[in-house]
């Protein structure tokens, strides 16, 4: 890891080196990804069953591309019931926060002229999840129970296979549990096209969401507008902002917990005390030969790990604020207080026992967070992201009358005479 003492200029440094970490920093990656997804536009499902071949090393057919029935029931004879329980709990959880998070239609109404917003949900929802390597049933949770709240009727979960064609059994409970209609196997960049275009197989929808390597992340931003997206995910970030109340045991395993995704993740503690941050780099190094990810975690930290030190606590809070980490935790002498200088994360931590990890499983709030600095205009994952509004305009004959000159005015001010005409011919027979 950096130790780095914060002004302007290296301020700007680590920003800038942060930020090669975007997506939109791999134009090498997209010709080859739009080359995938104009190939599953043509060629749908045996585009689909080439690419599994050739990546996954499976053979899929139009028989066995979806989940059956049997394979979810055999899922839960393979997977421990302790853990179903835990998902059923963090399911609970997660879906107790998201209720609160919904909106309703509403109306105002005054002399003739009615006025509102129309709340529905979209209609067809798309949650790409990541298989290779790595299982993750809590993204299957985070994706789905939002889009589930909001009442989305139709929603397909996609990903990849195993070799032996076979998905994750953890996975699949978690999206039997979490109320996902249909399932398909498919990964990478042609399963997000798929989503996006529609197969055979696999229906087009409305909206994909959900996390992926840099092929998914482009192929999301590809076909952006096609559909909608919840966004553009850059490599996992936490940053704990310190003082030297906190604990450097707790504050060092919380670092590293974000540094174990992957090589390009980052993790930073921005502390006002040198000592406090010496002490944590030494924690550090007791935990690493223990970590059964700790070539990853090495590297993580060689390329994206910093302790930075501040003069002062304002000093760190705008350097917080500036980077605008994915995850913040706060272990200051007051953390509330502190955190309401915070404008700046995707999801905030608040003291000593409030570790990441509460929130990448089980504490409620959605694990699906904007990265690489995009908290400063976008939030995390919710409700919110599965619903349209459309906007409600009523007029009576009198309550128009009341106004209707001044609209002609306004449109014949933009030269715009057909819009001018539209209102004119209401009231025609009183101008004659």
């Amino acid at each position: 890891m950096k130790k780095v003492h914060i002004d302007d200029s290296t301020r700007k440094d680590i920003l800038k080196n942060l930020l090669k970490r975007s997506p939109s920093s791999y134009s090498e990656y997209e010709a080859a990804v739009q080359e995938i997804i104009n190939n599953v536009k043509e060629n749908g499902d045996q585009a689909l069953f080439d690419y599994a071949k050739k990546f996954d090393h499976v053979e899929l057919t139009k028989e066995n591309i979806r989940v059956s029935d049997e394979e979810i029931e055999n899922a839960y004879k393979l997977v421990d019931p302790s853990l179903i329980r835990v998902i059923r709990k963090a399911l609970s959880h997660i879906r107790t926060f998201h209720e609160k998070e919904l909106q309703n239609s509403w109306f105002t109404t005054d002399k003739g002229i009615i006025l509102g917003q129309r709340v529905t949900p979209v209609e067809h929802a798309g949650v790409y999840v990541p298989g290779g390597k790595a299982v993750y049933p809590s993204s299957v949770l985070m994706n789905v129970v939002p889009a589930k709240t909001a009442g989305v009727p139709d929603i397909v979960m996609i990903t990849p296979a195993q070799s032996d064609g076979t998905v994750y059994p953890s996975t699949l409970v978690a999206a039997h549990e979490a109320g996902v209609d249909r399932i398909y196997k498919s990964g990478g960049a042609q399963a997000i096209a798929a989503l996006a275009y529609g197969t055979e197989s696999i229906p087009k929808v409305d909206k994909i969401v959900g996390p992926g390597n840099i092929y998914v992340a482009l192929a999301k931003k590809a076909v952006f507008g096609v559909v909608s997206i919840d966004s553009i995910a850059g490599p996992s970030e936490v940053m704990v902002l310190c003082d030297e109340t906190a604990n450097p045991h707790f504050v060092a395993a919380d670092l590293l917990s974000q540094a174990e995704h992957d090589e390009m993740a980052s993790a930073i503690l921005v502390t006002t005390s040198e000592t406090f941050a010496d002490k944590v780099y030494e924690e550090i190094k007791g935990y690493l030969p223990k970590l059964s990810r700790r070539d990853i975690i090495q590297k993580s930290l060689d390329n994206y790990g910093y302790l930075l030190i501040c003069d002062n606590i304002d000093d760190a809070i705008d350097t917080v604020n500036e980077i605008a980490s994915e995850h913040l935790e706060i272990v200051t002498r007051d953390p509330w207080e502190t955190m309401t200088h915070i404008k700046n994360a995707g999801a905030m931590f608040l003291g000593e026992y409030s570790s990441e990890p509460l929130g990448d499983y089980f504490a409620g709030p959605n694990h699906v967070l904007p990265t690489n600095g995009t908290a400063k205009f976008f939030s995390a994952l919710s409700v919110d992201q599965f619903i349209k509004k459309s906007s409600v305009i009523s007029y009576s004959k009198d309550a128009l009358h009341d106004i209707y000159k001044d609209v002609i005015e306004f449109a014949e001010c933009e030269k715009l005479t057909a819009h001018a005409n539209s209102i004119r011919v209401r009231f025609e027979d009183e101008n004659k």
